[in-house]
């Protein structure tokens, strides 16, 4: 559109089903940038990544072309059949339903990358469930305690 100027920046984060520690490091990499590549071909611009064993960081600045649910879900979809095709998890890969997805200002950028790159370092100390509650309070979100993820057990380290 003529004259139509944008700039949105998602912070997304979303979990393996039932919290499960299938995400390996030995190639967390190649699934962060397969990723980044989805988010790519749909003119997103990934600014950072980070994934832990249960769960996925991602700070996007927003192509507003393409609705958050619908990128979502095609990340999902499609990283899954992509960790199934390659036969990376012995056991049953899925992600969970839901996410989180939280505007930030381009004036938080950089802190919030940090944050996501720090990922490994930030669980020693703080578990995801508890990480996950302070980002829905912090951004005033209401939320409905039934419907967050299934939090079984606290994953801290790499298997």
């Amino acid at each position: 559109m003529a004259n139509t100027y944008t700039q949105c920046y998602f912070h997304l984060v979303f979990a393996v089903k039932n919290r499960d520690a299938l995400i390996k490091k030995e190639w967390k990499d190649e699934m962060e940038m397969y990723i980044t590549g989805i988010a790519q071909n749909h003119r997103h611009k990934v600014l950072a990544i980070g994934s832990m064993p249960d769960h996925m960081h991602i700070l996007i600045g927003y192509n507003v072309n393409q609705l958050i649910p619908d990128l979502v879900e095609e990340i999902k979809t499609s990283s899954n059949s992509w960790i199934k095709g390659k036969r990376l998890s012995k056991f049953k890969f899925e992600w969970q339903k839901g996410y989180g997805a939280f505007t930030h200002s381009r004036s938080q950028i950089d802190p919030v990358v940090k944050y996501i790159l720090s990922q490994e370092e930030h669980h020693k100390k703080k578990p995801f469930k508890e990480e996950y509650l302070e980002m829905l309070e912090k951004n005033n979100v209401e939320f409905n305690q039934e419907y967050l993820f299934e939090f079984f057990s606290d994953i801290y380290e790499w298997n």
